[in-house]
């Protein structure tokens, strides 16, 4: 079972935070290396997007994204940047598919497919803040 959080040396997190915060799909930095980033497949980006599977697939092969999908992969990332500030990035993919008792045994996936990103927000605030119990 992969760590849920951890906490990487100062260093670490200055080299993760300058690696992903940098991270901004456009025609530079491709969908396709955000998903390598942190291990997504095709599926889990049009799950997390919700966008069609054709779509993503466009994005992946290069395709510019449009303004709206330009907009929800952008919060994606930020999403996606914040997680790896507090967990190894390896672990990201297989841990949105893990059901979790902070979401009432839904998965991180399904949170964000229904929209209640907000949720994983306030984790991660709780989480920065060392409101752990």
């Amino acid at each position: 079972m992969p760590k849920l959080f951890y906490d990487p040396p100062a260093s670490r997190k200055k080299m993760k935070r300058a690696r992903h915060h940098s991270l901004e799909v456009t025609p530079a930095v491709p969908v396709k290396d955000f998903c390598r980033s942190f291990g997504l497949t095709q599926e889990a980006l049009t799950r997390l997007a919700g966008f069609s599977p054709r779509a993503v697939a466009h994005w992946v092969h290069g395709r510019p994204p449009g303004n709206a999908a330009q907009k929800r992969l952008t919060e994606l990332i930020r999403l996606f940047d914040a997680l790896s500030d507090l967990v190894e990035v390896e672990t990201i993919s297989s841990w949105l598919k893990q059901p979790n008792a902070a979401f009432d045994g839904s998965t991180p996936l399904q949170v964000i497919e229904r929209g209640e990103s907000d949720r994983l927000w306030r984790m991660i605030w709780e989480l920065q803040a060392g409101n752990v119990g």
